[in-house]
């Protein structure tokens, strides 16, 4: 009955024009979870998609043409539930975003400039409203479906033959969910991962969109930010090295082991010989809870802790591109846990996580020392003996 109302809502809404038609062929196609949706050209500071009928979905975001090109503007969206049918309300899309890799061939070529993904939650229908100075050419709405992923699996991420020895400053490994278990397509990894020199610096991030998900989500929503990475933004694997949930659950993001100084794509000019981990969520106004801190704090010291590095401390970072903030070449002091806004003209990781790295820092050096030996108690003092009742 209820499936039989939903239709015939959305049959009378497409009779009085306030619905658009269904996505027709020639301007969308779904492959790996994707349909890409194309804005339609018009004014050059302002553009719209009109409200319509799309194959499920759960992320979105918006794309354009030139990987450098700015979205110097506002981006909204609003979606509708499968479940129930209703259009949500405007949610704005964070265009604080630059593409900070190559494609799979070593190019700029096939990446794409992009907003950071929403995710929505099941949906099949959107609506889009852009506007800016001057837009950039080629926008495109992508809407990703996840799909259920493998049936859930307790195990972690194995400890890589070359992971260093145990040292001073060496922390504790903590329990990391492996791509095989938050569903990776490594099919759709074209190139091997690139190695760089030993970690320096962890950056926090986080994803931004929306802090309304339940943490029997958060695998769906990973394997959703890996498909916008890849199949979207034309990169050759999800950018981030580890993603934490509300839950304090860690992921493995990017592959080529977790221990190893993989190069990511998280912070344009410094992604050489650092690593990452990004919150799912948006912290610009939503405060952090302990377990999201005390999964960052763990994750950053064992990483930092493999080269023996103080993860309290500080390092001096070469900007490997004019990022907007640095110039090529340019040395910068940072700490060795920063937040992304410290690398790059940006808002990331939003304010309240940006205002708990100090306190996360103090968490991942004290994750790193040896545990204090405990103070010898007195002995309890001997009971006299009671002849008496021996005797008894």
């Amino acid at each position: 009955m209820t499936r039989l109302l939903l239709r015939t809502a959305v049959a009378t809404a497409l009779a009085l024009g306030t619905l658009g038609p269904a996505l027709p062929a020639t301007a969308s196609s779904s492959s790996g979870g994707v349909q890409t949706v194309r804005v339609p050209d018009g004014d050059p500071r302002k553009r719209s998609l009109a409200p319509r009928t799309t194959e499920p979905f759960s992320l979105l975001g918006v794309t354009w043409d030139d990987p450098d090109a700015v979205l110097d503007g506002t981006a909204r969206v609003r979606t509708r539930s499968r479940e129930s049918g209703a259009w949500s309300a405007w949610r704005p899309l964070d265009t604080d975003v630059r593409p900070p890799e190559t494609g799979p061939d070593g190019t700029r070529a096939g990446v794409r400039g992009s907003t950071q993904p929403l995710w929505t939650g099941p949906s099949d229908g959107v609506q889009v409203r852009v506007s800016g100075t001057r837009l950039p050419e080629g926008l495109r709405v992508e809407l990703i479906d996840p799909g259920s992923g493998p049936a859930p699996v307790v195990h972690t991420v194995e400890r890589g033959a070359a992971e260093p020895a145990p040292g001073p400053l060496a922390a504790e490994r903590p329990a990391v969910t492996a791509r095989s278990t938050w569903g990776a397509d490594e099919s759709l990894v074209k190139d091997p991962p690139t190695y760089t020199g030993a970690t320096k610096a962890m950056f926090v991030h986080h994803t931004a969109g929306t802090n309304d998900y339940a943490c029997s989500e958060s695998a769906s929503i990973v394997r959703g930010v890996f498909l916008y990475h890849v199949r979207s933004n034309g990169w050759n694997d999800i950018g981030y090295h580890f993603l934490v949930d509300k839950c304090g659950t860690l992921f493995e993001g990017r592959a080529g082991g977790i221990d190893k100084p993989v190069l990511g794509a998280h912070a344009y000019g410094f992604n050489t010989a650092t690593s990452s981990v990004s919150v799912l969520g948006d912290h610009s106004a939503a405060a952090v809870n302990p377990a999201v801190r005390e999964s960052v704090a763990k994750v950053a010291a064992w990483k930092l802790g493999l080269h023996q590095l103080d993860p309290t401390g500080t390092v001096e970072l070469t900007a490997g591109a004019d990022n907007g903030k640095y110039k090529l070449g340019e040395k910068v002091t940072m700490h060795r846990i920063p937040g992304h806004r410290d690398g790059y003209p940006t808002e990331c990781p939003g304010q309240h996580l940006y205002d708990d790295l100090p306190e996360i820092r103090t968490l991942a050096g004290n994750a790193g020392k040896p545990a204090e030996p405990a103070e010898p108690t007195a002995p309890e003092p001997a009971e006299p003996w009671d002849e008496d009742a021996l005797a008894g």
